[in-house]
This record gives structure tokens, sequence and C-alpha cells, in this order.
């Protein structure tokens, strides 16, 4: 882990190095590079993106989880600029998908299956991310070099279908059982390939679920499909996909680095005040008191703002400098299964799902026994009025600053959220905004799109 940052500066000079002595050779494609000297820094860039990057960051917001200390009209009230999504966008192609194709031609010309496997899992990972912020998005035509400087946008169905065969293909290769196998070099799981198909499998079960509304998609079938995935996919929290950071200078978490004070971001008072009407015991586990009376207290959104001491952190579980950053988990794989059996056999058949994910949770948390069965005994069993919003809003508590949340409140309408105060736009926004610099660079119909507008699956 001590050099884990080196490695992601490494990363960003094969991502976008200039060398002028040789004209002949491509500075972004270089001659030769082990795959561990890729895989390294793709998986610190990854998890500083999917869980903590500009992208996640606002959407915590519009999901009143985050909240600034500042005065509207801001990011969180819906105001947005292209611009702002710049990073994001270069995050993700030039530094972690370009790379990712690099490592899997690499792979594959040196016969590597487990390094290929990996690079087409974390391929699916960064495009269901990539597509889910902004619905159509360039692939199938964005790696090709001078052949194609302006490539067309894919279909979201269509992203959606290739991040399932990256999957299945990723699968295939781990099954090819070859010795080589990642070690110091994956931070994530050490080289455990059946850790690696486990998280597979969980995807492909996010990614069914996430279509059970999509035009021309059967919420049954998504079901099955999914619950045929998670039987071979997460089994317990040891499975969970996690980046560890050392909290030293220059490896501390994400979101240790976003809830600094000149960051000015807080806890929003929707999300505390949840916890606290629940009689919820993860409270003092996921939330610091506020500095200036000790008391839980979250920033109500839009109104006048006030010093930020006067406002509660996530707890170092999720923000402290060497928290770990967890990007998908067994408590989700838990929650999946629950939304997936309530579609296909009732509430019923949800409940023991809906309790294992909540328990999941609360193991990580070390929460005590007793205080889990009292918490459970209040919120009460699920029925056929409640099961849905319940399991959503105990899954939105699970994966608490995870961006997968905002997927499931666009596709399910929980946890219930109204529009803030002094908003700029007439509704919560749906999407993200696409970035100015592709705006310039890559001019598409797709991207007039407003804040409010819905992506594909989202009708």
């Amino acid at each position: 882990m001590k050099k884990i940052f080196i490695l992601y500066s490494i990363l960003l000079l094969l991502s976008g190095c200039k060398k002028y002595i040789d004209v002949n050779q491509d500075p972004n494609n270089p001659a030769d590079v082990r795959e561990s000297l890729i895989l390294a820094p793709v998986e610190v860039a990854i998890s500083q993106l999917q869980n903590g990057g500009r992208g996640v960051y606002v959407t915590a917001m519009y999901l009143q989880n985050a909240a600034l200390a500042q005065d509207a009209p801001n990011t969180d009230t819906y105001r947005a600029t292209n611009a702002e999504m710049n990073s994001t966008w270069n995050d993700l192609y030039t530094t972690i998908l370009k790379n990712l194709r690099l490592l899997q031609s690499k792979a594959e010309a040196n016969k590597k299956q487990n390094y290929v496997a990996v690079a087409k899992i974390l391929t699916a990972f960064a495009l269901g991310t990539a597509t889910d912020m902004w619905g159509d998005i360039p692939y199938s035509q964005a790696f090709n070099g001078f052949e194609k400087l302006n490539p067309v946008y894919d279909k979201q169905e269509e992203v959606y279908k290739t991040m399932q065969q990256l999957l299945d293909e990723a699968i295939v290769h781990i099954g090819k059982n070859d010795v080589i196998v990642p070690g110091k070099d994956d931070f994530y799981y050490g080289g455990d390939m059946e850790a690696w198909k486990k998280l597979a499998y969980t995807l492909k079960a996010r990614y069914f679920m996430h279509l059970t509304k999509a035009p021309g998609y059967d919420a049954a079938t998504q079901a099955d499909l999914a619950l045929a995935a998670l039987d071979n996919g997460m089994q317990s929290n040891d499975d969970d996909l996690k980046m560890g950071y050392t909290g030293a200078a220059g490896q501390e978490g994400p979101w240790f680095l976003n809830f600094q004070p000149g960051e000015a971001l807080v806890l929003a008072s929707t999300f505390v005040d949840n916890l606290i009407s629940r009689g919820d015991p993860r409270l003092p586990a996921m939330v610091r008191p506020a500095e200036s009376s000790g008391q839980y207290r979250g920033r109500i959104i839009g109104s006048t703002i006030e010093a930020p001491e006067n406002y509660s952190y996530p707890s170092d579980f999720y923000a402290g400098n060497g928290a770990s950053n967890y990007l998908v988990t067994f408590t989700e794989a838990l929650f999946l299964k629950a939304e997936a059996l309530l579609l296909k056999n009732g509430y019923a058949a949800a409940q023991p799902l809906y309790t294992a994910a909540i328990e999941s949770h609360m193991e990580k948390l070390h929460i005590s026994s007793t205080d889990v069965a009292d918490y459970l005994a209040a919120r009460g069993t699920l029925t056929n009025g409640n099961a849905l919003r319940l399991i959503m809003e105990e899954k939105a508590v699970g994966n608490f600053l995870n961006f997968e949340t905002y997927n499931d409140w666009r596709r399910t309408g929980y946890p219930t959220l109204t529009i803030v105060q002094n908003a700029v736009t007439d509704a919560i926004p749906r999407r993200l905004l696409y970035p100015e610099s592709e705006k310039i660079n890559n001019p598409q119909p797709q991207q007039s799109a407003k804040l409010t507008d819905k992506v594909w699956w989202d009708n």
C-alpha cells in the first residue's frame, strides 16, 4: 500500500505522457509494460472514482446524504455546469477504461487468463458507472485511435449488453485455471480468483436488476437472471470489493478528503434525521456528532448557512483517513436477492434475505446482537404494502455514500425524497450533465440532455 499513489502517477503517465524525440513511437501505447504495473494504479483510480469521485460526490447531494456548507444556489440545490463533469469523464475514459484496454491487450498477448478476466470485470464495472451517470456513451468506437477521432455514442441498452458479455467472458477466463495470478499488484483481492469470480456474478445481478423497469424488459425475467447469478456471487462479508488505505499523507481514503473542512461537505439532515427517527443503532457508528453541540445534526439543504462545526460528518468507518472504501459488498448482494425474491415470490420469500442484509451491514459496524434484534423488531416485518420501501430504505443505509443508491432511487423511488429548499430546477436531477470537454471535442446529439431527463432504463 505504501506505493499506491506512486503507481497511480505511473498510470497517469501511461495515459497521457508526451515524448518528442521518437516521432514513430506512440507515447500512449508503450512498447512493453508489465500487467502488474497497469493493474495496481488502475485499481487505485477506480476506487477514487467509483466511490468518492466528483460524479459520486454530486449524486450524494442529490440523494440528500451529503450537503455543502455553503449558501444556495449550489450543487446541492441542483446548480450544475457541464464543465464540472470534465474530470470524471477524463478519469473514466483516459485513466481507467483506456488503461484497462491496454491491460487486457497485454494479458491476451501473454496468455495470462486471470489478468484478462480482471481487466474485463473492471471494464464492465467502469462502463456501468459511466452509462448510469450519462446514459448513451462512447465505447465500441472509443479506443480506435486516429481512425475514430469522433466516436459515436452507443445506446445504453447496447452498453448493458456489452457489460454482461464482458462479465461472462471473464468468468470463462477464470475457469481456465491459469497458474499465473495477480499478486500484490491486486489491491482488491490479492489475486484470489474465486473472489473475482464472485464479484463478476454479483455485478451481473446488479445490472440485471437495473433493468426491471427498462423498456422491453420483464421484471420477473430480470429477477430470475439476478437470482441465478447470485447463487454464484458473494457469500459473506469477506467477499466485499473494497480498497484499503493506510491513512498516511497522500494515502487517505476519498471520503476523508471530500469531507475535509476545505471541501465544505457535511452530512445532510435527511440522512441523519432518518437514522434518528428510526432509532437506528448504527447512528453513532456512521455519524459523528456536530463538534459545536455534541448532537447529531445534518444540514438542511438550501437553508441559511451555519459554521461547519455545527453539522455532523461521517464516522471514521466511512471517512476516517484510513477508512476502507467499499465498492461492491455482500450486503448489497443480499439486498439484491431480497428484491428479486420480492418480485418473483412475494414479501414472505424476501423477508429472510432482507433481515440477513441488515445483519450483514451491522456486523461490519460491530453493532451488538441485542441492538440488531431490537432494531429489526422495531422495523417490523415485510408486507405487501411496505416490502419494496423497507428493502430499499435499508439498502440505502447499507450502501451509504455509494453511487448505487442513486441508481436504486431512480428505478424504485426509494428512499423517498422531496425537492430541496431553493432548488434551481423543478425536480430532483436524474442524471449528470455530459462534460463540456466532450461537447467541444466530440459533439453528439445526446449531449443536449438536461439534469432532469431520464436515462433509458429509468423510463
